[in-house]
């Protein structure tokens, strides 16, 4: 523990310092991305062309940083639609091995190139007939020899001032990966719906899957009334039904409007009406806006704040 008598303040940086380490980081690790960017040449191409060729998945695999790393890049790839997944070496050697099919494509990352979890898998993955993509820092390596592709992740410096941690290398694989998944997705076509429906529960995915029939009300649920009924028996069906507003329909059950509890509200305001003798085609709002129930439900918010802003603005288009 250090003597409080020779700890001074001066050992601890100020805040100036800290971001100022911070900086010097992260131009390290621009300049290695820089780098990176710089080499990317036909090795990536094929690796491309390999992965798109594949009928099985990308078996993503690492260890340590690496396998961080590795762990990611599946996820990315697996949510850009690249069917892949994340195997440790470790427990690969111990059975997991038996997950990879020989319609499986390996992507194997090692920045030393020479991780022993790593190289004791490859006698295996050979046998079978896997195709073998290796991201290392040295193309010297046992792992880039070996590998079909090898894509050349080196960095001129760790961002660690003792060249300890991997900081700039981990980066580096991490950009490459992601190069990799968009490549990819940009060859497939892939598309926002797409994306969605591998993402069921995120905000994108419920804004692009959820459709007007997942959330309307349809058949004896629509509160609805004829154009001859009056103000006393729409607000009886409005109660019963308790959605808020009714349909106004023709005898052919056609639309023509809509009354809704803000029409209510300014119907009252009006002294002279008489609940019990009114009309409710006199008060309702005709030509509501309407859309199909295949559309999507946030098309229907937009076309709905859309005629909210045109009755605000004085034009004819009204929605209840």
């Amino acid at each position: 523990m250090p003597d409080p008598a020779t700890h001074s303040s001066t050992d601890t940086p100020s805040p100036t310092g800290f971001a100022g380490n911070g900086r010097r980081v992260i131009r390290i690790e621009m300049a290695a991305l820089q780098a990176v960017h710089d080499r990317l040449d036909d090795a990536f191409s094929q690796a491309c062309e390999r992965i798109l060729a594949c009928q099985g998945r990308v078996v993503c695999t690492g260890m340590g940083k690496s396998g961080h790393i590795a762990r990611k890049i599946a996820a990315t790839l697996a949510s850009t639609g690249t069917p892949a997944f994340y195997v440790h070496p470790g427990e690969a050697g111990h059975g997991d091995l038996g997950m990879i099919t020989d319609a499986d494509v390996v992507l194997a990352l090692s920045y030393s190139g020479e991780s022993d979890e790593i190289l004791m898998l490859l006698p295996g993955l050979r046998r079978q007939g896997n195709l073998l993509i290796a991201m290392t820092g040295r193309d010297s390596s046992t792992l880039a020899r070996e590998a079909d592709v090898h894509l050349d992740v080196s960095v001129p410096a760790e961002a660690c001032p003792l060249s300890l941690a991997p900081t700039s290398s981990t980066t580096a694989s991490l950009a490459v990966g992601d190069a990799l998944a968009v490549a990819l997705l940009n060859a497939r076509g892939f598309t926002a719906d797409d994306f969605a429906r591998s993402h069921p529960a995120g905000a994108l995915g419920r804004r692009l899957l959820l459709h007007i029939r997942d959330v309307m009300h349809g058949g004896d649920e629509v509160p609805r009334v004829g154009e001859d009924a009056t103000l006393a028996e729409a607000l009886l069906e409005i109660s019963r039904k308790r959605l808020g507003l009714t349909a106004v329909v023709d005898a052919g059950g056609c639309l023509l409007g809509l009354f809704t509890d803000g029409d209510l509200r300014r119907t009252l305001a009006d002294q002279s009406v008489d609940v019990r003798t009114t009309k409710i085609a006199s008060v309702m709002t005709r030509g509501p806006v309407t859309i199909g129930t295949p559309e999507d439900a946030t098309a229907a918010l937009q076309a709905t704040l859309a005629a909210e802003e045109s009755a605000r603005s004085g034009n004819v288009v009204r929605i209840g």
